[in-house]
């Protein structure tokens, strides 16, 4: 098995406020990230994927569908926006960035056969670097949870 990552950058705009604390709570959870107006990132998503080396194309897995998958279900959705606005995903839930790559892994588990129908290559796992301090990963074998 070989696993290929490719790597993607998007900048996108939040504000880390739970709805049901009060605004001491708040502003002592989540610091600085509580700003009323928001704060932006500029993410680096990696997203890793496994499969055999196909013996005719000498590859694990198209780039091109990868990248269009990744396009098409993710960047178009969440580059340059306010996740807090809108994200109809994030009207309920906090968009802390363990939350995005929640987001991220869902949508790309929803499309992945449209993209890639048959056994192989099979989407490993995601991750998410919302600073060079915080880094954030969802494997495969990690339960997520419907929301």
């Amino acid at each position: 098995m070989i696993r290929v990552t490719r790597r993607y950058a998007f900048s996108a705009s939040h504000r880390l406020h739970a709805a049901g604390l009060g605004e001491a709570e708040n502003q002592r959870l989540y610091g600085k990230c509580n700003n009323p107006y928001g704060h932006g990132h500029n993410y680096v998503l990696e997203v890793s994927v496994r499969g055999p080396v196909d013996s005719r194309s000498g590859r694990a897995v198209d780039p091109a569908a990868l990248d269009g998958l990744v396009r098409d279900r993710i960047l178009a959705a969440i580059d340059h926006r306010n996740l807090n606005e809108e994200i109809a995903d994030f009207a309920r839930v906090v968009p802390t960035t363990e939350n995005l790559g929640r987001l991220i892994h869902q949508r790309l588990k929803q499309s992945w056969r449209s993209a890639f129908p048959g056994e192989w290559p099979r989407l490993e796992k995601i991750r998410i670097a919302e600073t060079e301090r915080n880094i954030f990963e969802i494997n495969e074998t990690n339960k997520i949870e419907a929301r």
